[in-house]
């Protein structure tokens, strides 16, 4: 009985050495990372993990010049595009896509493909390819030591996706069409019971559109909500676009009175600024 008691004692213990083990948990060498950003009248998103130097040499050695590198560590990189975009030249419908690249010393071939798997060079198929596109590797002074992708200077129509890591880095130009869009959805919505008049007089006043439209749009906005005092001071913006100072003026401190009743005082410095420039 006691040699058997020994043998339990031993199982349980070899068990709790299992369970323990198997509920350790440390980081990952190459974390994954997926950021979402907002573009144009829909998002991007990537996914991709994250090698470290590590004191290794990397482009020319653990990343190999001439070669289609999976961009990225362990998993497949995906891009998925909430909205047709233009790549390239190349129009890409929205969609997941494959990220891959291929380093050189002066410049990068990225891909952008059908493909979502594609984790070695070998398993990459060039006829499913959707666009291709060189670009120059800028050295930075700084190192990367994290394998990094990002999103920069995001535009209503255009963004940079930057891919940088030790002191290497490249950038993908990605550009979206949505004037026609909007337009046809402002057209669409000024047949409804609430047309949307301030949004739509802010897209005329900030796209170079038609400013005798938008200065309508902003009347039947300020009819609409007499109190917005953020209606009354793009109204006044209109008004000054349009050459029509007094009535800019006019306008100006109107807002201001209400956004100083409303206690906000972000707009009534925009409105002291208005009424400077406009004393010019």
């Amino acid at each position: 009985m006691f040699a058997m008691k020994k043998l339990l004692i031993a199982a349980v213990a070899a068990c709790t050495f299992i369970i323990a083990d198997a509920q350790l948990k440390t980081p990952a060498p190459s974390p994954t990372q997926t950021i979402k950003q907002d573009f144009g009248l829909a998002d991007v998103e990537l996914s991709y993990s994250r090698p470290g130097v590590k004191g290794r040499k990397i482009f020319g050695d653990i990343v190999p010049f001439g070669a289609v590198w999976r961009t990225g560590a362990n998993s497949a990189t995906t891009i998925t595009f909430g909205d047709e975009v233009t790549i390239g030249g190349t129009k890409v419908p929205a969609g997941k896509y494959g990220l891959l690249t291929i380093p050189d010393k002066k410049s990068w071939t990225i891909i952008i493909s059908k493909q979502t798997d594609v984790t070695n060079p070998s398993a990459y198929k060039p006829e499913m390819d959707v666009v291709r596109v060189t670009s120059d590797v800028n050295t930075t002074k700084a190192k990367t030591e994290t394998f990094t992708m990002q999103f920069a200077n995001v535009k209503p129509t255009s963004c940079e996706l930057y891919m940088m890591w030790d002191k290497s880095a490249v950038v993908l130009p990605i550009v979206t069409e949505i004037d026609g869009k909007i337009m046809a959805s402002i057209n669409e919505s000024m047949k409804s019971d609430k047309p949307p008049y301030f949004q739509a007089a802010m897209y005329y006043m900030d796209n170079g559109k038609d400013l005798k439209q938008a200065l309508a749009w902003f009347n039947k906005a300020a009819e609409a909500q007499p109190d917005a005092y953020w209606v009354q001071h793009q109204w006044a913006n209109c008004l000054a676009k349009l050459g029509q100072k007094s009535e800019a003026k006019t306008v100006a401190l109107k807002s201001k009175e209400l956004a100083t009743a409303a206690k906000n005082e972000d707009y009534v410095k925009l409105n002291d600024k208005l009424l400077k420039d406009l004393a010019k």
